[in-house]
């Protein structure tokens, strides 16, 4: 029965709730994309929106690369440093002469991918190193190994001889998709890349050949140490079941590319904010909630805004170790990953929207369990810009090594702001506030308090006029508890400034052995809120 009220729930959340008295987002970005007399927003590129396609185009349903007369990748600061840029060089030495000459980095790259097929891991790992010479005694590829040993015959056959192949040839068209420099998204910066799934699909090709340039060195004075990594070469050495299932996983988005390439585009939006919020202050009412502990943000979710439970760094260990809810989102909707490309550290009041990701993967399991299961076929329908209408906001929680600290104002301000930043993003097209598909965020190894951040998630929701859809994964006892309070504090018109006081006032108390439950403490103390603060 809780089923089939989660799956009619979105529908009844979908309206932007203004009769509560809360006044609009403060602070939040609010992109000019341009509108038509009608009010139907157009795509045109503008100062804060680097389109990598043909706009004229996409209103016709046709996507074609943007163009330029001489095609020059910039290798200036604040673009994406581009494998066929003619200032990726590197020193070729030929046996039996003295020393090296310097050459175009993508001849030696169209040299070594521009063969017919693999015969063994090894091709695979001579045909990366012939690039990325400097790294011969620092890279191990133990995890590639270990993946082609243990699959089935028929498969590595496939995989070695066809697909990969295939995935050499896109990487290769590189020069020809992606001739628009794509910029930085650097701290501050407000800007949204619309790309289309075919250049993302080249960008990630590269990135699992290890192409990128000044990508590989992660010491404090490199020049991308506050982005993360992009080239696969991290997840190819590990040597562990988590790096078989994202391989499954990865190759399973590869095949389907290579095979139907799906014609669309994809928006990536770092959006900040310009002025702090006065929570203790703030006059907004809690919206509607809705708590099941069944289902997935990705499955029962479709159609409102998806919450990724971010690392600062975006994707955090997906081409690592890491492999719970993040990691899992950008496998199953691999054309995420592509953000780490351009995307730097999350500041505190930043976030990362991206809207149109499509689906390649089902699953099964969490972490250690997770297991690539099947090809998915995304039937999301696309909006006008032939986006998925498939919304993901990232934002990072604080990690805790003292549980008790996240009960401090200092903390809590954080993450009520990083969470509001995320709930009141304007999406392009502006379009009707749909709910929050959300959960547990920033709890587990992060050590959060599951009530609390559900509280501070409800709060954020309320002052950006958002409805909230609050996943537990299984948890009766806290989608119980959760639903429980917010019918409390909703019956009683308690606003976000009051509860924040009463947050504050309970901060005091956390550092006591002797501390109340938080939810206990709130509902005892709600009744002596009228007509305060």
């Amino acid at each position: 029965m809780e089923r089939e009220q989660m799956q009619c729930a979105p529908a009844g959340f979908e309206s932007h709730l203004s009769a509560n008295g809360c006044p609009g987002p403060d602070g939040a970005e609010v992109m000019d994309t341009g509108a038509d007399i009608s009010g139907t927003q157009l795509l045109r590129p503008t100062p804060d929106h680097t389109i990598c396609v043909e706009v004229s185009g996409v209103h016709f349903g046709k996507l074609f690369p943007f163009t330029i007369p001489k095609p020059e990748a910039t290798w200036r600061p604040g673009y994406v440093k581009m494998p066929f840029s003619t200032s990726n060089r590197q020193i070729r030495f030929v046996p039996g002469q003295c020393g090296g000459r310097e050459v175009h980095r993508w001849q030696v790259i169209k040299e070594a991918l521009d063969r017919p097929v693999f015969k063994t891991a090894k091709d695979l790992v001579g045909v990366i190193m012939q690039y990325n010479p400097k790294y011969a005694n620092v890279w191990t590829f133990m995890g590639l190994h270990h993946y082609l040993k243990q699959m089935d015959h028929s498969e590595r056959q496939f995989l070695l001889e066809k697909l990969l192949p295939q995935m050499a040839r896109l990487a290769l068209r590189l020069p020809e998709l992606c001739q628009l420099p794509i910029q930085l998204l650097r701290v501050g910066m407000k800007h949204a890349i619309s790309m289309s799934q075919e250049q993302i699909a080249c960008l990630l090709a590269n990135a699992f050949f290890c192409m990128f340039p000044h990508r590989n060195s992660t010491h404090h004075h490199s020049e991308y140490f506050n982005f993360p990594s992009i080239n696969f070469n991290r997840l190819f050495e590990i040597t562990s079941q988590r790096t078989f299932e994202k391989l499954n996983t990865i190759f399973c988005y590869f095949r389907m590319v290579t095979e139907n390439m799906p014609r669309g585009l994809v928006t990536f939006q770092r959006c900040g904010l310009d002025s702090a919020i006065e929570w203790k202050r703030s006059q907004c009412k809690l919206t509607l909630l809705r708590a099941t502990s069944e289902g997935t943000i990705e499955d029962e979710g479709k159609g409102l805004l998806q919450v990724d439970f971010a690392s600062a760094m975006v994707g955090g260990g997906v081409l690592g170790q890491g492999l719970v809810q993040e990691e899992v989102r950008f496998l199953i909707n691999p054309e995420l990953i592509v953000a780490r490309l351009f995307t730097e550290r999350l500041d505190e009041s930043e976030c990362l929207v991206i809207t149109g990701a499509q689906r390649y993967s089902e699953y099964t399991g969490y972490s250690d369990s997770y297991r690539w299961a099947r090809p998915h076929h995304d039937t999301t329908p696309r909006d006008p810009w032939l986006r998925r209408q498939t919304e993901i906001v990232a934002i990072d929680a604080l990690k805790f090594s003292d549980p008790i600290e996240q009960y401090k104002p200092h903390f809590l301000k954080r993450e009520l702001t990083k969470a509001y930043c995320g709930f009141s993003c304007r999406v392009i097209p502006d379009s009707q506030r749909t709910a929050v598909a959300t959960g547990n965020w920033g709890c587990g190894a992060f050590k959060g308090d599951v009530k609390l951040k559900a509280l501070i998630q409800i709060m954020a929701a309320a002052q950006a006029q958002r409805n909230v859809v609050y996943f537990t994964f299984g948890d009766v006892n806290s989608k119980t508890a959760i639903q429980k309070m917010h019918q409390v504090l909703q019956s009683r018109n308690v606003t976000v400034g009051q509860i924040y006081n009463l947050l504050e006032k309970y901060s005091h108390m956390a550092v006591t052995r002797s501390r109340p439950d938080l939810y206990d403490f709130i509902q005892s103390n709600v009744d002596c809120l009228r007509g305060r603060y």
